[in-house]
C-alpha cells in the first residue's frame, strides 16, 4: 500500500485524494490552526509535523508520495511577484526540495518516489520564466546533479511539458 506526506497540507486536499485512490496519509505538515483542525477530524490516524521549517525527511516516517502546494503569493500576478528567491513565502518551496532531498538520502533514494508539486500559472512568468525553470532545475537536481534544464522555447514556458532522465521523468501541465 502507498503511503502518502503532505507538506504545506492545508485542509487536506492531496490527503483526500490520496485516500480516495487507495494511498493512505501518513503524516502532514501545516501551520495554520484551522486547517489543522479540518486534517485532524478527516485523518485522525495522520500525524502532523508543525512547520516545514521544523521537518526533517531523514526523520520522518518515509513516505511513497510527497505532496505540496507552497505558498504562492510572492508569484501570482496579483500578487508583489517578489519571486521563488526573493519572496518571502514563496521561497518556502526550497524546504520542500530540502525534506525530500533528506528522506531520498536517508533511504538511499528509495523514497520519496513520487513528489506532486501544485502552484499558481504565474509561476511560470515569474522573473521572465527564471522561477518556473529554478523549480524545475530543484526537481532534476534531487536526481542528477549534472543537468541542466534549458530555458523555454521562446522564452515562454508552454503550459505543458515534460523532462525525461535516465532515471526520473517530470511533468507539469495546467
Amino acid at each position: 500500500m502507498m503511503k502518502l506526506g503532505s507538506l504545506f497540507s492545508g485542509s487536506g486536499g492531496f490527503e483526500l485524494a490520496g485516500m480516495l485512490n487507495g494511498i493512505t496519509p501518513v503524516w502532514a505538515s501545516e501551520i495554520e490552526p484551522y486547517p489543522i483542525a479540518v486534517t485532524c477530524s478527516r485523518f485522525p490516524q495522520m500525524e502532523h509535523l508543525g512547520s516545514v521549517t521544523e521537518v526533517h525527511g531523514d526523520g520522518v516516517k518515509p513516505v511513497d508520495v510527497i505532496t505540496f502546494g507552497s505558498p504562492c503569493q510572492d508569484l501570482s500576478v496579483a500578487g508583489k511577484q517578489a519571486g521563488i528567491h526573493e519572496g518571502k513565502r514563496s521561497s518556502l518551496f526550497f524546504e520542500a526540495i530540502r525534506i525530500i532531498r533528506e528522506m531520498r538520502c536517508a533511504t538511499y533514494g528509495k523514497y520519496p518516489r513520487f513528489a506532486v508539486f501544485e502552484n499558481v500559472p504565474g509561476l511560470f512568468s515569474s522573473a521572465r520564466g527564471a522561477d518556473f525553470r529554478a523549480v524545475l532545475q530543484a526537481f532534476v537536481n534531487l536526481c542528477d546533479d549534472t543537468l541542466s534544464v534549458p530555458e523555454p522555447p521562446k522564452g515562454k514556458w508552454l503550459r505543458a511539458g515534460e523532462i525525461v532522465g535516465d532515471h526520473f521523468a517530470i511533468a507539469w501541465r495546467v
